[in-house]
């Protein structure tokens, strides 16, 4: 890869790394804050609950987006247990194709969704809107798409996108 190509990818990689570690933290934090008002003092902040499922959501799918990215992800390889050569290669692209297309439905179904979510403007707590909270899956998704793509077309070390 060019050396602008590649610094461009590691940022993503550490920006995606970082996003998640932020966020079970943050997360954390919140709910051991929730859980010791509520036992202490007998009362608790009203936005903690709706903000610690937002952030299980989006560290789901940045969890999900990383474990594409390094290979990681759920898979049913029964047939690479048994088939080998260039079968092998094969089935890892027709799987990989078959994922990048399921990924890129849930994407565009995604995009719908948050569409729906902002014409409506359903609120996620508070005044606050749902849509830019639930900004995360059409994103995840659009990158895991891009991900299984580029593991159809691309040596297996040039695919860690």
């Amino acid at each position: 890869m060019l050396k602008p190509i590649k610094m461009v990818v590691h940022s993503i990689r550490a920006a995606e790394s970082a996003m998640l570690v932020i966020l079970l933290l943050g997360m954390m934090i919140l709910a051991v804050a929730q859980i010791a008002m509520r036992n202490l003092l007998g009362t608790g902040v009203t936005w903690i609950d709706p903000l610690i499922r937002i952030a299980v959501l989006w560290i789901a799918l940045i969890g999900a987006m990383i474990g594409t990215r390094e290979g990681n992800h759920i898979a049913i390889d029964l047939l690479n247990q048994y088939i080998k050569g260039r079968w092998k290669w094969v089935v890892e692209r027709l799987a990989n194709a078959l994922s990048a297309f399921v990924c890129a439905i849930m994407s565009w179904a995604s995009i719908l969704f948050v569409y729906d979510e902002y014409l409506y403007d359903t609120p996620a707590f508070g005044a606050l809107p749902a849509w830019p909270f639930e900004l995360i899956i059409p994103i995840g998704f659009s990158v895991m798409t891009i991900r299984f793509a580029l593991r159809v077309l691309l040596p297996s070390q040039e695919a860690r996108v």
